[in-house]
């Protein structure tokens, strides 16, 4: 089952654009061990996740981990996270975004498009089925989230 987003704009959240249901628990897993405190909002489809970042606060968003390349709904057009990824960089940074996508080429261009636009990314190839989550992934995710509230906590106090 997806997590979907809460009914509350302002929680702060992680959103992960993953169409694969066993990436999803692992991914899950990960973060309920270190990072309960925060919502987790699971995406099947580009077009799912741009219409929540359209609707959300954007200062609510903590860490985005997209996906390429992703499979039919209910014989519907998933898009792809270059979509996502155009989507962010019409947008000011906010938070950091992680790209995990075995479509090398695709997830260049998603790194391309969100650097040049002034969003922090972080680029992780999977692996080995889910390993590369527990080894890689999160620890990419355990980075980009406290260095990002270590940033948020300098501007809350004044600090630079």
């Amino acid at each position: 089952m997806i997590q979907q987003p809460s009914n509350s704009r302002k929680a702060i959240r992680i959103l992960i654009l993953e169409d694969d249901a066993e990436r999803r628990q692992v991914m899950s897993d990960c973060l309920a061990d270190r990072f309960a405190q925060y919502g987790v909002a699971f995406f099947e489809t580009a077009p799912a996740m741009i219409k929540y970042v359209n609707e959300c606060d954007p200062d609510t968003l903590l860490l985005i981990s997209l996906d390429h390349d992703l499979e039919c709904v209910d014989g519907g057009d998933p898009g792809t996270g270059r979509d996502v990824a155009d989507c962010l960089a019409a947008r000011s940074p906010t938070c950091p975004v992680i790209i995990h996508s075995t479509n090398a080429p695709a997830a260049v261009g998603m790194q391309t498009v969100l650097d040049d636009s002034g969003w922090e990314t972080v680029r992780v190839a999977p692996y080995d089925s889910v390993r590369w989550i527990g080894e890689t992934w999160f620890q990419s995710a355990r980075n980009a989230i406290v260095d990002d509230v270590g940033r948020r906590s300098k501007v809350s106090l004044g600090q630079s």
